[in-house]
C-alpha cells in the first residue's frame, strides 16, 4: 500500500509511504490520494487532515518508473494521465477541511503542487524544494496554477526557469510554507494548529476557506484543463522524450553543452 489513512480524534492523516523511492507518486499513489481526500472531504466527523510521510524525503516528485511509462504514451495518453494529477490537486484545494502538510524532507517537482494546495505547511530547516520539470525537456504545467498563487508570478519565473534548488526558509518567504521549526519541534507546530481549528465551527471553517477562494480565485476549470493539455503535448514532444529519456539513462540531454 502506497498511502496509509488513518482517521481518529476528528483528524484524517494521510501519509505516503514509499520510502524505498522518497514517496514519488505513481498513478496508483495520485488515485489513493485523490479517493482519500474525497473522502475526508466528505466525512462530516473529519474536522481536518494532515499530509505527511515516511521515510527521509516527503515526496521526490514523479516516479522513475512511471515517468518510464509515460514516455512511451501518446499525446492523448499523457493528457488522460495529467488529468488524474490535475484532479487530485483540484481535490485538495477544494477540500472544505483544513488541510496541514508536513514537510519533514525533500519536496521537488509534482510534490510542491501538493504542498501549494495545502492551507497550512510545516517544514524543518533541512529541507529543500525545487520545480525540475524544465532539466527533463518538461513544464510545471498542471502544478503552475497554485505555484503561481502561492509563489506569485515573479518568483515563479526564477524557479520555474532555473530549476535550482531552494531552502524551507526561502519557501517561507514566498509563502509556500508558513512555519520553519526543528524536526522535534514539527509534531507539536502541526498539533498546535490542529487544536487551534478543534476550537473552529465546522461550517464556518468551509466557510472561510470558501470566502478566501472567492476574493482570491481558484484556477478555473478551462485553465485546469489547459495545464493538462500543455504538460501532455511537452511530454509527447521530441524534447520531452529526450529529457526523460536522458534521466532514465542518467546521461545529460542532447541540449546540455
Amino acid at each position: 500500500m502506497s498511502l496509509i489513512v488513518e482517521t481518529s480524534g476528528g483528524m484524517t492523516a494521510l501519509t505516503l509511504d514509499r520510502p524505498e523511492v522518497h514517496n514519488a507518486f505513481d498513478e496508483a499513489l495520485i488515485a489513493a490520494l485523490t479517493a482519500a481526500f474525497t473522502e475526508a472531504s466528505n466525512d462530516s466527523k473529519v474536522r481536518a487532515v494532515v499530509l505527511r510521510a515516511n521515510g527521509k524525503s516527503f515526496s521526490a516528485g514523479a516516479d522513475l518508473n512511471w515517468m518510464k511509462r509515460m514516455a512511451g504514451f501518446s499525446e492523448a495518453e499523457n493528457l488522460a494521465d495529467a488529468q488524474k494529477l490535475a484532479e487530485l490537486l483540484r481535490v485538495i484545494d477544494t477540500c472544505p477541511k483544513p488541510v496541514i502538510a508536513r514537510v519533514h524532507g525533500n519536496a521537488f517537482a509534482g510534490a510542491i503542487g501538493l504542498i501549494a494546495c495545502s492551507d497550512l505547511v510545516a517544514a524543518v530547516p533541512e529541507a529543500e524544494f525545487a520545480v525540475t520539470e524544465v532539466r527533463l525537456g518538461l513544464i510545471p504545467a498542471v502544478i503552475s496554477p497554485y505555484l503561481i498563487r502561492v509563489m506569485g508570478a515573479r518568483q515563479a519565473r526564477r524557479w520555474f526557469l532555473t530549476a535550482e534548488r531552494f531552502s524551507a526558509g526561502q519557501a517561507q518567504q514566498m509563502n509556500l510554507v508558513h512555519e520553519v521549526v526543528d524536526a522535534g519541534e514539527l509534531d507539536a507546530c502541526v498539533m498546535h494548529w490542529l487544536d487551534a481549528i478543534q476550537k473552529a465551527g465546522p461550517n464556518a471553517l468551509a466557510a472561510a476557506k470558501q470566502l478566501v477562494a472567492a476574493v482570491d480565485p481558484a484556477p478555473d476549470t478551462a485553465t485546469i484543463a489547459d495545464t493538462a493539455r500543455r504538460i501532455a503535448a511537452i511530454r509527447a514532444s521530441d524534447e520531452g522524450k529526450e529529457g526523460v529519456s536522458s534521466f532514465l539513462e542518467k546521461r545529460k540531454p542532447r541540449w546540455v553543452p
